[in-house]
């Protein structure tokens, strides 16, 4: 499961989550991980800049940023303590930021629009994938050869919601064909199965995730990308805060964005320290087989987390942002416009 994988927000699950804001309530962590020991409450803009990130509830290598910032104390550098804090199994992406428990959240540009559309203050600060991870996977030797070949064929994909269903209608729109025109199965995350069976022709899946762990199992798999060109008008998994703590702690966000984009750069640098950092945040890393696997996403991540060029930025384009929402309104995903310039703060980091 990589990073963002949670369904788009429900209006019922927004209007929970914004009552949680209301009355200061939210659901517990699983794991908190801090930089200092004398830690400032979530939201404090007094003491030693204590920042609260919030990350998905499994911990992973894709997070190796933050485990490597706070390890080698990037973060403390720049001006800011940093906790990070795992979500609980059952909680809401933006359920912990909404109520204070935490100040920011790696989350999906596209989540984060559709929150936004339903009334959440968030916004984007830095960009944590510079590229689109889903991809199109089919076994080496099928006679598809781009996404225009699935029509009349089946597609799995984990529901019709998040990350990858987008990927899928940006991935329909450009070759010309709808979802009426392929097969499509909802198979939940069972794509390596679903795949190796011949239950499905093809899966969307994840260039740092599935494509990744079907290999190690030794499925022979080939990846498609959703365009002929590559880009897709969608943005990936940025750092998210609220306007309300981003006008209070400026200093503050510059230094987590700042101290994430360090780890970044030792991550793609110095993959070895990568993970001896990350083992003391990620479960059975010590293992050999479990360091083979988190080395081989790790490689893949990096692809994903630097520009074309190969460089760390963490540079928001807003009219990348655009492009995005006026893709989601077209497809009906969100209700109302979302203006880039209220979802994206520019200026906050230094590369």
């Amino acid at each position: 499961m990589t990073i963002t994988r949670r369904s788009l927000l429900t209006a019922a699950g927004l209007t929970s989550v914004l009552a949680l804001a209301a009355c200061g309530g939210g659901s517990g962590s699983d794991q908190v991980v801090r930089s200092s020991t004398a830690a400032t409450p979530a939201g404090s803009s007094a003491g030693g800049g204590m920042a609260t990130v919030g990350l998905t509830y499994i911990p992973n290598i894709q997070f190796a940023p933050f485990y490597v910032g706070i390890e080698q104390g990037y973060f403390r550098k720049r001006g800011a303590d940093v906790a990070v804090r795992h979500h609980g199994a059952q909680e809401g992406l933006f359920t912990a930021i909404a109520s204070g428990q935490e100040d920011l959240v790696i989350a999906g540009g596209d989540e984060m629009i559709e929150a936004r559309a339903k009334g959440l203050d968030l916004v984007a600060v830095a960009s944590y994938y510079r590229r689109y991870p889903v991809e199109l996977i089919v076994p080496a030797d099928s006679p598809i050869k781009t996404p225009a070949d699935l029509k009349g064929r089946s597609l799995g994909v984990p529901g019709r919601y998040g990350e990858s269903w987008l990927g899928a209608l940006a991935m329909f729109k450009a070759a010309g064909i709808t979802d009426q025109d392929v097969r499509v199965t909802e198979i939940g995350y069972t794509s390596q199965a679903a795949l190796a069976t011949d239950k499905v022709d093809a899966v969307m899946g994840y260039a740092n995730n599935d494509t990744v762990q079907m290999r190690l199992a030794g499925l022979d798999v080939r990846s498609i990308p959703l365009t002929a060109t590559g880009e897709v008008p969608l943005v990936s998994i940025s750092l998210v805060t609220t306007r309300k703590y981003l006008q209070a702690n400026p200093a503050r966000v510059r230094a987590v964005a700042d101290g994430m984009l360090d780890g970044i750069q030792t991550m793609a640098s110095d993959p070895e320290q990568t993970i001896k950092d990350s083992s003391r945040h990620v479960p059975n890393l010590a293992d050999a087989k479990a360091a083979t696997a988190a080395r081989a996403t790790l490689d893949a991540t990096v692809k994903v987390m630097l520009t074309k060029d190969g460089a760390v930025s963490g540079r928001l384009d807003p009219a990348q942002w655009a492009s995005m929402t006026a893709f989601m309104r077209s497809q009906g995903l969100i209700a109302k416009d979302v203006p880039a310039a209220d979802a994206v703060a520019a200026g906050y980091v230094s590369r």
